[in-house]
């Protein structure tokens, strides 16, 4: 007894530091920059450059919105643990056409930005920094800001929106909180191995402090992170709140199953959530 008691003592530190490691590639899956024709610049767009209260340089596209000056609101979008704004041009330019302004930009150590991404304090810092720079630099006001997170994004938003002013909050595809999604990964892990992780990302409790409208969407076949997860951070949220379930779609797949009707529903609730605003000021 006392010689299995030295062993697990022993093996404490090695479990603890390989925790972390596993923790570390499933949260954060940077693609930094290459040339390539993704980078080109969606119509309307032009780079931008804004530093984190830590002294990261961030690049992101600012993207203006068609035929309205002022735009009816400003979007930010936190994408996923994968990949880099250069996927995403498309999506700015369907939100720019529905009459928003939008801001894509990459964390740290993703795509143009410098620095290295290692844990949610460091994603958070760079949230704020995106926050600051559409609110400071271009001029919207807070109440014309909207949050979108998409995934691992969804814990950045939600962050964000928890200890900020904005009009309106969407969450795609968002994880409950990171202990939910370690029991998705590895079911066969005691609970209280959780709390080896270094990442908290718990959405679902932040939820209860944010104050806009809030859209949850969710693919109802998502296998990355599932619906349920989707229908907690609903569960969690306060009124005004809706809940969109697509059916038919995966993680990255909403817009692709849903279409045209999807952006039209997101941008009616932007649209309302920034009416409603206006009308209690």
């Amino acid at each position: 007894m006392l010689i299995a008691a030295l062993i697990l003592v022993a093996a404490l530190p090695l479990l603890y530091l390989a925790a972390r490691r596993f923790e570390r590639m499933v949260v954060f899956r940077p693609l930094a920059y290459y040339e390539g024709p993704e980078w080109s610049l969606p119509e309307r767009g032009e780079d931008v450059w804004f530093e984190t209260s830590d002294g990261v340089r961030l690049h992101g596209w600012f993207v203006s919105a068609y035929a309205r000056e002022p735009a009816e609101a400003t979007v930010v979008y936190f994408h996923g643990n994968g990949g880099n704004l250069s996927y995403l041009g498309w999506l700015a330019s369907h939100l720019s056409r529905r009459g928003f302004d939008v801001l894509l930009f990459d964390y740290r150590g993703y795509g143009r930005s410098s620095g290295a991404v290692t844990d949610e304090a460091a994603l958070y810092a760079d949230a704020d920094a995106a926050y600051d720079f559409v609110t400071r630099s271009r001029g919207a006001r807070p109440e014309t800001v909207v949050l979108y997170g998409q995934s691992l994004g969804t814990a950045a938003a939600t962050d964000v929106a928890s200890r900020r002013t904005c009009g309106a909050l969407v969450l795609e595809s968002g994880l409950s909180s990171a202990s939910d999604m370690a029991a998705r990964i590895l079911p066969f892990a005691p609970r209280w191995t959780h709390r080896l992780g270094r990442n908290r990302l718990d959405s679902a409790r932040k939820l209860a402090t944010v104050n806009c409208p809030v859209l949850i969407a969710h693919g109802e076949r998502d296998e990355t992170i599932p619906v349920e997860q989707g229908r907690a951070l609903y569960a969690a949220a306060r009124e005004p709140k809706r809940l969109r379930i697509v059916a038919g779609a995966g993680h990255n797949d909403l817009v692709a199953t849903a279409g045209g009707e999807y952006l039209d529903e997101l941008a009616s609730f932007i649209r309302e959530s920034i009416a409603a605003h206006a009308t209690r000021r």
